[in-house]
């Protein structure tokens, strides 16, 4: 027969389970193997020490422990009494210490301690030091109430110029702004500053889109941080703010919001954006604002610089702008002081070709006949917009405005560019001049 192999790896388990081995008896063995021995190590055995001190404290001592804390109490609000009576005499405080039991747990011992440590104070303070507390307060809320009206008023004023920092607003007055709105507010705006910046092209959140119908969509804005936008993240919103928002608002983001950073993009680059020149001519959707917000701050700022006036001069000779909205653009910036981004504007409005007010024409040529008293020598785009205005509007001058403009030509005067100028006002007919045509009754048909 076969001998029968014994598994080792069963045979050493036996082993270890039977650590006594075959010198135990068999039913000795068997009752063992009942047993469930456990498997912790000899080492964890508790502590006699650590037993002993989680033993409860006598009814004796806890008592003791707690007239000395309270006797303690006392002297310390004695002290304190004594440091005080000069200053407030009419202050009283009072200490309450709660009592505890003497047959608490170990728990209850616990809480009665820190309710010895809590106290309840009371102040008692008489009429006029509440008065006089009461005008402070009313003060110090006053005043801040005021700076905030402050801020209001800056924000809401309709002034063009930008006489704040970076954006129209600085820090301190930004701080003041978000510190009346929601956490969740800012939250969510904050979240959108951060697309905003990275935005390359897609839909925009809904929280972005609804801004221009709320009432403080201003303040909101400025959450965003328009000053770290992507440049097609500020055309599109110039086309949600150009589209939804009147004459008045659409200006005040234009003045705040567009132009800044217009400016900037052209003094870094040298040249425009593709994207922010495509939201200089959304812009024109509304003519009013597009002058009151970019083109009138832009030539009254006289620090335009000819590379901006080219490029923003461009997007205006390629729209069509209502005639009204023109003569008005162009009645104000003939009123102004002379600069060589001005005279680029004249020009473009000129070369539109509209029929002008009386009143625009007699501004622009008192606009070139100031200049006769002076001494310096003009630019070459002064005499381009004077030539344009001749062959425009010749014939809606006086005659006396067309005699000072020969007396002008003749002492600012352009090798090339004035010859043009004196030859069109020669052939002209002004409007002042009757001319006499004969009827068709006076001519004699037998001749």
């Amino acid at each position: 027969m076969g001998k029968i192999k014994q598994n080792k790896h069963l045979g050493a388990s036996r082993q270890s389970a039977d650590p006594i081995g075959s010198k135990m008896a068999l039913g000795d063995q068997i009752e063992s193997l009942k047993i469930a021995k456990s498997k912790c190590n000899q080492d964890a055995k508790p502590n006699k020490s650590l037993l002993e001190e989680d033993e409860y404290v006598d009814e004796k001592i806890s008592a003791k422990i707690l007239a000395q804390a309270r006797q303690q109490q006392c002297e310390l609000q004695d002290q304190m009494d004594e440091a005080e009576q000069p200053f407030a005499a009419k202050k009283v405080l009072k200490f309450n210490l709660s009592e505890a039991d003497g047959a608490q747990s170990d728990s209850d011992l616990d809480e009665s301690h820190t309710d010895t440590k809590e106290c309840d104070q009371h102040l008692e303070i008489n009429e006029e030091d509440q008065k006089a507390f009461d005008l402070f307060m009313s003060n110090k809320s006053q005043a801040k109430r005021t700076i905030a009206d402050l801020i209001m008023e800056k924000l809401t004023e309709k002034k063009t110029e930008i006489q704040m920092s970076e954006y129209g607003m600085d820090a301190a007055a930004r701080s003041q702004v978000t510190m009346h709105l929601d956490e969740r507010i800012l939250h969510v705006y904050a979240q959108i500053k951060e697309i905003l910046s990275k935005y390359r092209s897609g839909k925009l959140p809904k929280a972005f889109k609804i801004l221009p119908s709320l009432s403080n969509w201003e303040h909101i804005l400025y959450i965003t941080e328009p000053d770290v936008w992507s440049a097609a993240a500020v055309y599109q919103s110039t086309r949600i703010f150009a589209s939804n928002l009147n004459a008045k608002m659409a200006q005040r983001f234009y003045s705040l919001v567009l132009l800044p950073r217009i400016r900037d993009d052209i003094n870094e680059y040298k040249r425009l954006n593709f994207h922010l020149y495509m939201a200089l001519k959304k812009a024109l959707f509304k003519p009013a604002a597009f002058f009151k917000g970019i083109l009138l701050p832009l030539c009254e700022s006289r620090n335009c610089t000819l590379r901006e006036a080219i490029i923003i001069g461009s997007i205006m000779a390629k729209s069509s702008i209502p005639m009204l909205h023109s003569a008005a653009a162009l009645l104000k910036i003939a009123q102004m002081e002379y600069s060589g981004a001005n005279s680029i504007f004249v020009r473009i409005l000129l070369d539109k070709k509209y029929a002008l007010p009386y009143r625009v024409v007699d501004a622009v040529v008192n606009h070139f006949v100031q200049f006769m008293s002076e001494s310096r020598q003009l630019p070459v785009l002064w005499h381009q917009s004077l030539l344009t205005f001749v062959q425009r509007y010749k014939s809606d001058v006086s005659s006396e405005q067309k005699e000072a403009l020969l007396e002008l030509i003749k002492k600012h005067a352009h090798h090339e560019i004035s010859n043009e100028i004196r030859r069109e006002l020669a052939s002209s007919k002004c409007r002042d001049v009757e001319v006499n045509e004969p009827s068709s009754m006076d001519f004699n048909f037998d001749e």
